[in-house]
């Protein structure tokens, strides 16, 4: 079950044994998923040289990767530092942006799935329904679908490839084989901030460094990132002072608030 306990028991382990988790993700997003990962109390590394990624995947407690600014010397490190991990079973957290808009992170994607399995995909509606469908409906790296229309697809996933998939949307969807939970947290705001997709995924990452169980470790992610998103909403006038209290919300955030907010259906 997914309570308001069980998600602060994660943010509390995170807290006290602070995580490395390593990061091969997109230079848009590297900041902010940074700042969020130590606010909320996780030790961030990016690292993407193919000289040491192997090296540092295999230290890490978990490996995020994130496909938004690709190139071929970035995409042989994804795969390296993807194989060292799974030699340790450290879990590893895929994110692949923009697949479905051109063939090249569409085609990146699915090399990642079939070289290094990992143990979650999260990604929005319209890159979780192109990785399955092969759909090349994409704008950008934005979602054209709500995320219940992916649900079929995620269920696919999940059985082909033995991961869960992580849904983000209006209500975030975390499916694992065939069973589904829900979450109704967040703010319409959220969307209008670059790079708290990539976050999602990267918090989604110290969730896994400290629960073994991957759907419970994203379900607490999204929870967590919805739950935050709302409180900095409340204080926020636009996207630029979201951002801000947002990072504030993840450092400041209590039992107390989850309990308060938590809309799960599971």
């Amino acid at each position: 079950m997914i309570t308001a306990e069980s998600i602060f028991f994660d943010v509390q382990k995170i807290r006290s044994e602070a995580p490395l988790i390593h990061n091969i993700t997109n230079y848009v997003a590297m900041n902010t998923t940074a700042n969020a990962l130590l606010s909320i109390g996780a030790s961030p590394v990016m690292a993407h040289a193919i000289e040491e990624v192997a090296e540092m995947a295999s230290i890490a407690q978990a490996l995020v990767i994130n496909i938004g600014t690709l190139s071929q010397p970035w995409i042989e490190s994804m795969i390296q530092a993807a194989k060292a991990a799974k030699k340790k079973n450290i879990p590893i957290i895929l994110d692949p942006v923009g697949a479905g808009a051109t063939k090249f992170r569409t085609d990146t994607a699915h090399r990642l799935l079939v070289e290094a399995p990992p143990a979650i995909i999260r990604g929005n509606a319209s890159e979780i329904r192109a990785l399955y469908h092969a759909e090349g409906t994409t704008k950008g790296v934005d979602s054209t679908y709500r995320s219940d229309e992916a649900v079929d697809a995620a269920k696919a996933l999940s059985k082909q490839y033995n991961c869960v998939v992580s849904v983000s949307g209006e209500v975030d969807v975390i499916i694992e084989n065939d069973r589904c939970i829900r979450i109704h947290n967040g703010h319409p705001l959220m969307p209008k901030v670059t790079g708290l997709g990539c976050t999602a995924s990267a918090l989604t990452g110290a969730f896994a460094a400290v629960n073994p169980s991957p759907i419970v470790a994203a379900t607490h992610a999204m929870a967590v990132m919805g739950i935050a998103g709302e409180i900095a909403a409340k204080k926020a006038k636009g996207p630029g002072t979201l951002q801000l209290y947002f990072l504030d919300a993840l450092y400041q955030l209590q039992e107390a608030d989850i309990k308060k907010r938590l809309r799960v259906e599971q």
